[in-house]
């Protein structure tokens, strides 16, 4: 399936979160870990969103990009099996160069 996010949406493909441990040796799930944002690669955005006066403002990341987000950010859907997270672009932190 081919997906394309409309308007300043963006999909990303997040990478795994490594395993975390507390002190005590107990395994934290990946949901309950918080502070560190998850890194991911952009798939597809959209064309960008529309000011009140009509005028597109394009996105300022593009396919490609390696991003940070929140690790709540967002929205997880599964694309063939694939599990991917749709956000804003507001919602990404920061472009990796």
């Amino acid at each position: 399936m081919n997906i394309k996010p409309l308007f300043d949406r963006v999909l990303i493909k997040v990478s795994e979160p490594k395993e975390e441990k507390t002190a005590g040796g107990l395994l934290l799930s990946p949901k309950t870990v918080t502070g560190e944002p998850v890194t991911g690669e952009i798939i597809a955005c959209g064309n960008g969103k529309y000011a009140a006066n009509g005028e597109l403002i394009p996105m300022t990341v593009k396919v490609g990009d390696k991003v940070l987000l929140n690790k709540n950010s967002g929205q997880s859907i599964k694309i063939d099996g694939e599990d991917y997270t749709l956000v804003y672009e507001s919602e990404i932190i920061a472009v990796a160069e």
